[in-house]
């Protein structure tokens, strides 16, 4: 392996260690002034106000988030294990970035998709801290990190909707998508053109989970804090949101590997909206064709 490689990698480590280590001194300056709230006691305080027969049917719902919420730790420090391992093994696939650019995506679009990828953000960031509030200690951080999370689902909604209908004719799945993952997808080094058009069948399952899924979560997350059902209803739509919130964090990480690090300058072509025409010939053979 190059030297220059392990010199990212170690980069990459120190830099990931700096910022943990600043959020977690930044959420304890944070939380000396306020009492830490127990999540368990929590859940129990919002059961009766919401039903009193709360404590007979808290302790099945409690035990069932936290063993989901403990399965979210396992998500994001195995993921990003497992695709260190591959940039260290067998590295990024690279293009070269010179001859004929191509159009790939117009203004707008581009303008939709930093909108869309600012908001989501914000949303995995903040609902992992609302997952994790017993470890940060509660209060005003974790009531600070919800809010977050609730506004910047309705932002992801509002420009989601107009990217959706601009991609979908291009996101359903098609038969040669199966060739493009026995291939390797983008974890395979090698520059061998597979069939896949303006979308390969990484970026469609993807968009699926990211605009299908946002919506169910969009919806499960409003039903849950306008507390407007039956108290049954709403803890069954906690359940799927806490779900599905596993399966999204998962590509989520997956998704910025792949744009930041398994493909050379990817992200650049969401920023001048063109592709160099090697990297086309390669990763989306049949639109080129």
């Amino acid at each position: 392996m190059k030297t220059s490689r392990w010199m990212e990698v170690v980069n990459l480590c120190l830099l990931s260690c700096l910022l943990g280590g600043g959020l977690a001194y930044g959420a304890e300056m944070l939380l000396r002034g306020f009492g830490a709230i127990s999540t368990v006691q929590a859940f129990k305080e919002f059961g009766v106000v919401v039903s009193p027969h709360w404590q007979e049917y808290s302790e099945d719902f409690i035990s069932f988030v936290n063993g989901v919420g403990r399965l979210y730790l396992p998500v994001i420090v195995g993921v990003p294990l497992v695709f260190l391992i591959h940039f260290v093994a067998i590295g990024p696939k690279g293009f070269e970035h010179r001859g004929r650019r191509i159009s790939f995506y117009g203004l707008f679009t581009r303008f939709l998709h930093w909108m869309c990828a600012l908001f989501f953000s914000l949303v995995v960031v903040s609902g992992l801290m609302v997952v994790f509030a017993k470890a940060l200690g509660g209060g005003s951080l974790v009531l600070s990190a919800r809010t977050i999370h609730l506004f910047c689902a309705y932002g992801f909604m509002v420009f989601a909707a107009p990217l959706f209908l601009i991609w979908v004719k291009d996101m359903f799945p098609a038969p040669y998508d199966i060739k493009w993952l026995l291939c390797g997808g983008y974890l395979s080094k090698r520059k061998v053109e597979v069939p896949a058009g303006k979308f390969n069948l990484g970026q469609k399952m993807w968009f699926w989970l990211a605009f299908v899924g946002g919506a169910v979560m969009f919806y499960t997350g409003y039903v849950v804090s306008g507390l407007s059902l039956p108290q049954a209803q709403i803890a069954g739509y906690v359940k799927i949101h806490l779900i599905l919130g596993l399966f999204i964090v998962a590509l989520f990480i997956t998704h910025l590997y792949m744009s930041l690090f398994a493909v050379k300058g990817s992200l650049r072509s969401m920023i001048s909206g063109y592709k160099w025409e090697e990297e086309v010939r390669v990763l989306h053979s049949r639109m080129l064709k």
